[in-house]
């Protein structure tokens, strides 16, 4: 008979240690727990940044307002093939929200625009050129869209501004603006992006400051010249850090400093831009800079449905890091004074649209991305035919007949090239020419003929006027009167280019 113990009175009996598997298993539950709560730990904490992150977006896109595309004109140039971009960037004075106590116009105002540009960025993604467009250019408006849904009657040699005030509205219409622009340039416009007082004036205080210099003091008669006193000193000579009320009154300032004209203004903008440009580039494209900038500028910005996300906002921004500073350059609309207006000069704005559509840079170098940034050869179709010709002593006008913009100012450069003298280019009375035409007057044969050996298969006719003429007809192909496409500007327009690594302190007279 087996016999069992008890354990003493007031002992407790002692446990049997477990056996090696039971301490393992035991273990291996432990370490799965810590495991299960770490993965939980994990877990919640990409949930709240997934979610702030989210947070973030929704808050940028709850920011941004845009425009209709119902606005843009149904005869827009065709998209090109290249990766660069076009982006036509509109201040405004005169929007609701706060812009009237910094300067805007007053809430029943309509919208008008104080300065714009287009800013091409080239297909390589390493250059870049911004075009002012002054706003008293004069410019054919084509129509646009009004606020009852009808569309206003096109319009010639009037201001370049009162684009964005068609319709009369607050809001104004940039759609205007931007159907003024592609059928001024022959350049489809990508995006369009307008900004006013209040989101330029916080854009400066996010980015701390942004270094300007001054010619000479500036004083408080020189942003009113209605006062009757000089006032105190706003802005001191030399170089400064300048944000907020002050950013704005220095970029809008126009007597006290240069000439007082808006050209010189503009000069003045397009160093501040660059300045900006460089102080962004220098604090790093990074989310942790960009999402501050991106919520000040989007909380004042109107843009185009295709920039109408923060997504798409700031992919376009990040599209832009690898632009050189020296490769940003600023330029304005080859221009000269019609009276108390500005006209635009041929043919060198026309030059300039063709060197963007391109992707050539002002000074004639090859930005497309292809064939290692060097310049290619166009040899001409018929370059051994022409290749012997000479225009010396031979004036011709050059007529577009035809809707390609900038198809002019092509041929021009060709004949300027072979020698000929170019008196002026212009639009035919007609765009609707199938075949080129050269007409000559009395005693110019011999010129004419010259001149249509370097378009074979044009027209010869002669005329009762003096001169010698070619109307481009449909039939003319770029490069057909030349062995290779031109590769520099006219130096009107790239003299006057500044890059935006430019010393902020020089070329002070703006103007």
């Amino acid at each position: 008979m087996t016999q069992t113990t008890e354990a003493p009175a007031g002992r407790t009996r002692r446990r049997a240690k477990p056996s090696r598997r039971r301490v393992a298993a035991g273990h291996g539950r432990r370490k799965r727990g810590w495991l299960r709560i770490a993965l939980t730990i994990g877990l919640s904490i990409l949930v709240l940044v997934t979610a702030g992150a989210g947070w973030l977006y929704l808050r940028l896109n709850g920011n941004i307002d845009t425009f209709g595309a119902d606005g843009f004109s149904k005869n827009r140039p065709a998209a090109e093939a290249s990766r660069g971009a076009n982006v036509l960037v509109i201040g405004t004075d005169a929007r609701t929200g706060g812009n009237s106590e910094l300067g805007g116009g007053d809430k029943s105002d309509i919208g008008r625009s104080d300065t714009a540009f287009l800013l091409h960025v080239y297909a390589d993604h390493q250059h870049a050129v911004g075009i002012s467009i002054p706003r008293d250019t004069l410019v054919p408006i084509p129509s646009c869209k009004l606020p009852d849904g009808s569309w206003s009657k096109a319009q010639t040699n009037v201001m370049f501004n009162s684009a964005y005030s068609t319709g009369g509205t607050a809001e104004g219409n940039p759609a205007c603006t931007q159907n003024t622009v592609e059928q001024l340039t022959g350049l489809r416009v990508d995006h369009t992006v307008v900004v006013d007082f209040k989101g330029f004036s916080k854009l400066t205080d996010v980015v701390g400051g942004v270094q300007v210099c001054l010619p000479n003091d500036v004083y408080q008669k020189d942003l009113n010249p209605n006062r009757t006193t000089q006032g105190k000193i706003v802005f001191e000579k030399g170089e400064q850090s300048v944000s907020g009320q002050k950013a704005l009154d220095y970029v809008r300032i126009r007597h006290g400093i240069g000439d007082g004209s808006d050209i010189g203004r503009i000069k003045r903008q397009q160093a501040f831009i660059s300045s900006l440009i460089t102080k962004i580039k220098k604090d790093g494209f990074t989310p942790t800079k960009l999402l501050p900038l991106a919520d000040a500028a989007t909380k004042s910005m109107t843009v185009d449905p295709g920039l109408g996300s923060a997504d798409e906002l700031l992919k376009f921004a990040m599209s832009l890091k690898s632009v050189d500073l020296h490769n940003t350059k600023f330029v304005t609309i080859p221009w000269r004074y019609e009276g108390n207006r500005v006209a635009i000069v041929q043919p060198d704005a026309d030059a300039l649209w063709a060197a963007l559509k391109d992707d050539r840079t002002l000074d004639g170098k090859d930005a497309s991305g292809k064939n290692g940034g060097k310049v290619p050869s166009s040899p001409s179709p018929s370059a051994s035919a022409t290749e012997e010709v000479t225009g010396d002593g031979v004036s011709v006008a050059v007529y577009n007949g035809t809707t390609t913009k900038g198809l002019a100012a092509e041929a021009a450069s060709s004949l300027t090239e072979h020698g000929f003298t170019v008196t002026g280019t212009t639009n035919a009375t007609t765009q609707d020419h199938s075949t080129t035409s050269v007409t000559y007057g009395p005693g110019q044969k011999a010129e004419a003929e010259t001149l249509a050996a370097l378009f074979p298969d044009a027209e010869l006719t002669a005329g009762s006027n003096s001169g010698v003429s070619v109307v481009l007809g449909s039939d003319y192909a770029p490069g057909q009167a030349a062995s290779a496409t031109p590769t520099a500007l006219p130096s009107s327009v790239a003299d006057g280019a500044r890059s935006a690594d430019e010393d902020i302190c020089s070329n002070l007279s703006y103007g």
